[in-house]
């Protein structure tokens, strides 16, 4: 019985925990309620669940006791006089549903990733309490997507809600007016959110919903703004990528790196989406960093038509990207693309670079392209380290067990060419 309501439990925070959470923040209008309760929630259900047995609806269980727990919380908040949570909501009636469907934005979601992106805020701190709040990810997690350490992504969180409590900062959902002085944020919220799903090829991670979640609220994103080419180029980047899901694991699920998948397999539907989104934004004429990202996407899934990957072109759309939006990410890709079409050492040294004063040293994808390029730079030893590395710094099944596979064979590599003959 333990075990059902922990795995029940587990289920129930993985899936639904983003959901939530953002769900309790815009009933109480505080975010540091809505963590506390639902925190309260999960402990009452690790004693509930063992006791009687996992509900039939874990979800609802949960934010019956948060919301409950919510209540009690902000009664007894020393600012109870200045805010009382509205009485429990009465069922609707068919004007208010009317009325609701006229929302400016119509996603709750949604409403509350453009409320935690307000612009008081740093824009960091914008994106990285969304990220913890809204869609549920760990400190662990944003620490690594931010490049840097779980302490000093701790210290960022609670700078941004200390400024939110004492520049009374409301929780509210801005107006269209407001929107553009967020859009920003919104958008990378979304890009890293979706990145975090990314990673995990098998799709068994705890971010793994937020795949389908930021298809979803791209395609929300781009029917609110349909003339902002760079909510088209953001959603057409993640189409792009998702529509190589199927491909990207092998039968024993060990992830399939992008230039080894059969493009066969790759989501017709979603590519087709994405070019439509991509002629959209092309017609209004304003690019930006987003459809450069869609536009190199786009190049990788020319293979499908043509057989071949166009890399040169690939080279030259990294090379605008570093000019619009330059980053130690984007710096490592374009390593690769370098080398694809000067050679390993030119990738090697590019590599070099993007890793100044050990700036990505403990980010798990340098590793991986280094491993590649030094390899067929002939250098299998320092491609060796580079993957055991890797491995150290990846926690998803299928990325693992491709990894240790890449190591064996370089082993055995190594081994046969210092063997006795």
């Amino acid at each position: 019985m333990a075990d059902a309501a922990g795995q029940a439990l587990d289920a129930a925070v993985r899936e639904g925990s983003g959901r939530l959470v953002a769900a309790l923040a815009a009933r109480f209008r505080d975010l540091d309620v809505a963590e506390d309760a639902f925190a309260f929630a999960c402990a009452a259900a690790v004693v509930a669940w063992r006791r009687d047995g996992p509900p039939r609806d874990a979800a609802a269980w949960l934010y019956a006791t948060a919301r409950r727990r919510g209540f009690d919380l902000t009664r007894r908040a020393r600012v109870r006089d200045a805010y009382r949570p509205d009485d429990p909501d009465p069922e609707a009636t068919p004007e208010e549903i009317a009325m609701a469907a006229l929302e400016p934005i119509p996603d709750e979601r949604l409403r509350l990733i453009f409320t935690c992106c307000h612009p008081a805020l740093a824009v960091e701190a914008r994106i990285a309490l969304t990220l913890r709040t809204i869609c549920g990810l760990s400190v662990d997690r944003l620490a690594r997507a931010f490049l840097t350490t779980e302490l000093a992504m701790t210290q960022r969180l609670t700078r941004a809600r200390r400024k939110i409590a004492q520049a009374g900062i409301p929780f509210e959902v801005p107006g269209p007016r407001e929107w553009p002085e967020r859009l920003g944020a919104v958008l990378a919220a979304l890009e890293i959110a979706y990145a975090q799903a990314y990673e995990d090829a098998a799709g068994a991670g705890d971010a793994a919903g937020l795949a389908g979640e930021t298809l979803r609220l791209s395609r929300v994103l781009c029917d609110l703004l349909p003339d902002e080419p760079e909510v088209m180029g953001l959603a057409a980047s993640i189409r792009l990528a998702e529509a190589r899901r199927p491909a990207r694991i092998d039968g024993e699920g060990r992830m399939i790196p992008l230039d080894e998948q059969e493009v066969g397999r790759w989501d017709e539907a979603l590519i087709d989406e994405a070019v439509a989104l991509l002629a959209r934004a092309a017609q209004v004429g304003r690019s930006g960093p987003y459809q450069v990202m869609a536009a190199i996407h786009g190049a990788h899934a020319s293979r499908k038509e043509t057989g071949v990957t166009p890399w040169l072109t690939i080279l030259g759309l990294y090379d605008a990207l570093m000019v619009v939006r330059p980053s130690p990410v984007a710096e490592i890709n374009r390593a690769v693309a370098l080398a694809k079409v000067e050679g390993a050492e030119a990738g090697l040294r590019a590599l070099a670079a993007a890793n100044a004063e050990g700036r990505v040293e403990n980010f798990a994808p340098y590793h991986a392209a280094r491993a590649h390029l030094a390899e067929q730079a002939g250098g299998i030893e320092v491609a060796r380290g580079a993957l055991v590395r890797c491995l150290e710094l990846v926690a998803t099944p299928a990325e693992q067990g491709y990894l240790r596979g890449r190591i064996a064979r370089l082993g055995a590599s190594t081994s046969s060419r210092t063997a006795p003959r």
